[in-house]
């Protein structure tokens, strides 16, 4: 047991008798923990909750310092409470059928809908396809509408469901103990809309819905022309943010005049993901934004072969992704996507990977001024046992790291490799391929490359920060060139070109 008081920053007009939910910070959601307030003492910006028991498991709450970077990993804290309630009945919980409220009119702005402050639990029904906690449904632009401060819990079919609407506003929410995807975007039709300061925990697969609702993730976002920032995704079953975009949109929005893969980023700013059983940030099966959406990536007959469909960059900035079953965040198939002021810590299979580039012209996909750390002192001692990548190049050309610190990688860790998923069984790729680096840093690192099969990676170190080689050079791996002393999977410092 641990103690019962917690002290939090930012808290607005809690009241004894609230119920809260904490957050985890270890890698398993189960220790999510809901208490409810019996005092609060306030001490300037912080107050000190007395709970009504002990916390069960530990919450971290800390900022640590590596060099000039710091990375907050502080446990979460929502409060569930509202003065106005909708909820389902005596039998919810036995038959999963809770309450729902559901907006719907045919035309642009034909209505208004307002929630501010509620508090929805015992919501959704489970088996039943559009009976959400709250759903906006076909309207086409909602600008005058919003979900603001809401609290959602105890779900039986996702949280917030964004359906065929525009402009609509999601705000500051709580979402909490949901099954399925929590804030959930629905047919990949939905554009420009704001999602801004909400909070999800304990995101759980469902067997009642989608497929894809089994591998569910707190934001399941199927268009990115949205805009996302200062959300926290706080702890699910297997994804934090879900970029899963079709081809064209799908259900009673299809059209195939709309290729969500190909069109450009709205704004994905200050979000946070930890405590997943795979991946804090997933951009899958593929996203390469382009001028024409639905136009041809390449043509292969000309010299510059997207001349005629000129690549759109999409910048993915200050995300914090931390304690993760696998990855920080990975992308399957990309562009120009970009991974900038990147934070990442105690991810067990890698910080930051990447699959498949050659969509856009040559080091236009990269992560760029990046912190990423093997081992926090939140990281726990099983961490510690894993072979932990920091950053994971593709196996394609044309990617780059540029201003990335590495911290804290002991011997059975690495801060580079490359070939993302060459180890599959499936895989047929044979290597050789080309991964650029530069202004890369290396503190408390025992083993700086990773070899993978079949061993034929080369990386172009443009400024010598990898190989410690004046003006730059190569990194390759020749088991006949290697100094006995440096061990298999350490990088052999041999200078190939000078510049």
């Amino acid at each position: 047991e641990y103690m019962g008081t917690i002290t939090i920053f930012k808290e607005e007009n809690w009241a004894v008798g609230d119920h809260i939910v904490i957050a985890p910070t270890g890698f398993f959601h189960a220790e999510t923990e809901e208490r409810v307030i019996v005092s609060i003492e306030r001490k300037g910006d912080v107050s000190v909750l007395t709970l009504n028991e002990p916390l069960k498991y530990e919450h971290y709450s800390g900022v640590q310092r590596f060099g000039d970077d710091t990375i907050e990993m502080r446990a979460e804290v929502g409060v569930l409470t509202r003065n106005v309630v909708i909820q389902g009945d005596k039998d919810t919980e036995s038959l999963k059928y809770g309450a729902h409220v559901m907006l719907h009119s045919h035309g642009d702005d034909s209505t208004v809908g307002r929630l501010s402050y509620v508090e929805l639990r015992q919501v959704g029904q489970a088996f039943n396809l559009g009976r959400y906690p709250v759903h906006f449904h076909l309207i086409g632009a909602i600008h005058e509408s919003y979900v603001k401060g809401c609290a959602i819990h105890h779900t039986y079919n996702r949280a917030v469901t964004i359906h065929g609407v525009h402009y609509f506003k999601v705000l500051q929410n709580v979402a909490y103990h949901t099954m399925g995807h929590t804030y959930f975007i629905e047919d990949g039709i939905e554009t420009h809309n704001l999602l801004d300061g909400n909070l999800g925990l304990k995101t759980m697969r469902s067997w009642s819905l989608l497929n894809t609702d089994q591998t569910p993730a707190t934001f399941w976002i199927t268009n990115p022309n949205n805009q996302f920032r200062n959300n926290a995704a706080a702890g699910g079953d297997r994804y934090g943010f879900w970029f899963e975009l079709k081809e064209h949109p799908e259900g009673p929005s299809y059209t195939n005049k709309i290729c969500p893969r190909g069109e450009r980023l709205g704004e994905f700013v200050n979000n946070t993901a930890h405590t997943y059983i795979r991946y804090g940030l997933r951009i899958f099966e593929e996203f390469i934004p382009r001028t024409n959406p639905c136009g041809p990536v390449q043509n292969q007959n000309k010299a510059n072969k997207f001349e005629d469909n000129p690549p759109v960059t999409a910048e993915f900035r200050n995300f914090v992704s931390w304690k993760n079953g696998r990855n920080g965040a990975i992308a399957e198939r990309i562009g120009d996507v970009r991974f900038i002021n990147f934070k990442v810590a105690d991810n067990l299979l890698s910080g930051i990977e990447v699959s498949e580039t050659e969509y856009s012209p040559l080091y236009t996909t990269q992560v760029v001024n990046a912190l990423v750390v093997g081992l926090s002192e939140n990281a726990g001692s099983d961490t510690k046992l894993f072979t932990t990548i920091g950053v994971w190049g593709p196996r394609r050309e044309g990617f780059v790291a540029n201003n990335v610190r590495f911290y804290n990688f002991n011997e059975n860790m690495a801060a580079l490799s490359m070939c993302s998923h060459c180890f599959h069984a499936a895989s047929t790729d044979t290597g050789g391929r080309t991964m650029g680096t530069s202004g890369l840093s290396f503190t408390n690192v025992k083993k700086r490359v990773r070899w993978t099969e079949p061993e034929r990676e080369i990386i172009r170190d443009l400024d010598g920060s990898l190989t410690k080689q004046p003006g730059g050079g190569w990194a390759v791996s020749y088991t006949h060139l290697r100094a006995h002393e440096t061990g298999r999977n350490l990088v052999c410092r041999l200078l190939l070109e000078k510049k």
